[in-house]
């Protein structure tokens, strides 16, 4: 199915980073890794790129990670562009300061735990998750993610995902978003910034 709605020239959810990675550059730490999880057509790996991390982004469509190439070029940096099936991989150990996923929410819940729990085993002690995406409110919207609540997060749920990390930021709110032709118009929203014990 990703493979399908990548491949076409356009980029779907745009060139430019999520408003919420633009809201939380100061988080982007100059000299450190990060890993960009299903990272789609890389406008969030190239611009923690951009910022001076080192990225590596993950993603299951050819057709994303060819354009993701593309954008970083013309942008002028590099990113460690790697196919891989996030639900089914081995997940590094304490490997990266930063571990972010943007619109990820293709994870059904049970799927989601064992993704949650592989990004966390990722990030080294001391170090950052970055989580964004729609709240269940969002159904009703229908300007973008997938028709299931369950998909969704909520505040409870992202704290009980991570119960021992620090929360720097968790806020729910609504707002207009332009980022890309699939994300459009008012949408339910959520950010997550949490520090790893």
């Amino acid at each position: 199915m990703w493979e399908e709605r990548y491949a076409t020239p356009d980029y779907i959810f745009g060139t430019e980073p999520a408003a919420f990675m633009v809201t939380y550059q100061d988080h982007l730490v100059a000299g450190q890794s990060a890993l960009a999880v299903a990272d789609g057509e890389g406008r969030n790996s190239v611009f923690m790129a951009q910022k001076g991390l080192a990225v590596t982004a993950l993603d299951f469509a050819p057709s994303a990670l060819e354009k993701a190439r593309r954008l970083a070029a013309a942008r002028g940096v590099t990113v460690d562009f790697r196919q891989a099936d996030v639900l089914n991989r081995d997940w590094e150990d304490a490997a990266f300061d930063l571990v972010a996923g943007i619109f990820i929410q293709f994870a059904g819940p049970g799927e989601r735990e064992r993704l949650f729990a592989g990004m966390g085993q990722a990030v080294r002690p001391g170090g950052l998750l970055m989580l964004h995406g729609y709240r269940p409110e969002q159904v009703a919207y229908g300007t973008g993610g997938p028709p299931d609540p369950a998909n969704m997060y909520t505040e409870d749920l992202l704290r009980d995902a991570f119960p021992e990390w620090e929360i720097l930021v968790l806020k729910g709110y609504d707002r207009e978003i332009a980022e890309g032709s699939a994300h459009v118009g008012r949408s339910a929203l959520i950010d997550f910034i949490a520090r790893k014990p």
